[in-house]
C-alpha cells in the first residue's frame, strides 16, 4: 500500500463530523458491547448471594404487602374492581422499574469510568445497558403478578394485549430520566446523593399504592404533570380492566411529558458525551 493511500486513510479517520454521522450507526455495530454489560452487572448483583434472584422478588412483594395493608385494609381506599394486592402490584411493576433504572443509569457512567477514558465506543451504551440490567429485574417480578392473579383467580380482559405498549412508554421514561441523571453525574457529583430522595419523593407522589381516580379532579391535570402517572394508569388499564379507567387530558400530557423527557434526555446526553472522558 502506498504512502498517498495510508494518508487518505488516516484523513477518512478524522474528518470533521464524520463521527457525529456515524454515532447511530455504531451503536449497532457495539451491540454486543449492550449484552457484555448487562450480563456483567447481572452476574455482580447476584454473585455470591445466597437466594439469587430471588432478590427481585421479595423487595416488591414486601413494599406491596405494606400497602395493600396501610391502603386498602386500614384507609380502605378503592380498589377499581380488582383484589387490592393486584391494584398495587400492577403500578409496583412499573415504579421498580423506573426507579431501579434512575439508581442504576445514574451511576452507569462513574461505574464504568476505567473504560470510558481508555476505549472509544458510543457512550449510550452504559446507560442503556443500565435500564436493560432493571428490566430483567422487571420481567422477574412479573412473576409475582402472574401468582397473584393465580391466587385471587382474576382473569384480565382484552385489554392485557395492549400492555407491551404501556412497556415501551415505562421504558422511554425510565432511559429519558435516566439519561439526564447519567451525565449530570458525571459533571456534578451531588447526584449520587440527589438520586435516592427522588427515587424514595417520587413514590409517594406517585398512584403506586393507590388509585390516581382519588385525586381530586380539580387537580388531575396538575397531577399528571409526574410522568409516571401515565405509566402507572397505563398499566392498571391494561392489567385491571373493569371499572379502570384512563384519564385521557393527564395521560395525554403525562405521555408528553416522558417524551420530551427522552428526546431531551438523548439531547443532553449527546452534548456532554464529548467530555466525559475527560471529565470522569
Amino acid at each position: 500500500m502506498s504512502s498517498q493511500d495510508i494518508a487518505s486513510q488516516q484523513e477518512l479517520v478524522i474528518e470533521a463530523g464524520r463521527t457525529e454521522r456515524q454515532y447511530w450507526k455504531d451503536l449497532w455495530r457495539y451491540r454486543e458491547l449492550f449484552y457484555f454489560l448487562a450480563w456483567r452487572d447481572i452476574l455482580v448483583r447476584y454473585k455470591q448471594t445466597a437466594i439469587g434472584i430471588a432478590w427481585a422478588l421479595i423487595r416488591p412483594f414486601l413494599t406491596m404487602v405494606v400497602f395493600t395493608v396501610v391502603f386498602g385494609k386500614i384507609a380502605n381506599l378503592p380498589s377499581e374492581g380488582a383484589p387490592y394486592p393486584i391494584l398495587v402490584f400492577a403500578a409496583m411493576l412499573p415504579w421498580q422499574f423506573f426507579s431501579s433504572s434512575l439508581s442504576e443509569c445514574s451511576n452507569s457512567l462513574i461505574t464504568n469510568a476505567n473504560l470510558i477514558s481508555k476505549v472509544y465506543f458510543p457512550r449510550l451504551v452504559v446507560p442503556i445497558s443500565a435500564v436493560i440490567v432493571s428490566f430483567v429485574d422487571f420481567m422477574v417480578s412479573g412473576m409475582i403478578l402472574l401468582g397473584l392473579m393465580a391466587w385471587y383467580n382474576f382473569v384480565p380482559s382484552w385489554r392485557i394485549l395492549t400492555l407491551p405498549l404501556f412497556i415501551v412508554i415505562a421504558f422511554a421514561a425510565a432511559m429519558g430520566a435516566g439519561l439526564w441523571l447519567a451525565a449530570l453525574n458525571v459533571e456534578y457529583r451531588d447526584f449520587r446523593y440527589v438520586v435516592p430522595f427522588i427515587v424514595q419523593f417520587g413514590l409517594y407522589i406517585s398512584p403506586v399504592g393507590f388509585s390516581s381516580s382519588i385525586v381530586p379532579q380539580q387537580w388531575r391535570l396538575l397531577y399528571s404533570l409526574n410522568p409516571m402517572v401515565s405509566v402507572i394508569d397505563g398499566f392498571r388499564w391494561a392489567i385491571l380492566g373493569g371499572q379502570s379507567k384512563l384519564y385521557l387530558p393527564g395521560f395525554t400530557l403525562s405521555l408528553a411529558l416522558v417524551a420530551f423527557l427522552l428526546v431531551t434526555g438523548i439531547w443532553y446526553f449527546r452534548k456532554m458525551e464529548r467530555t466525559f472522558a475527560d471529565v470522569i
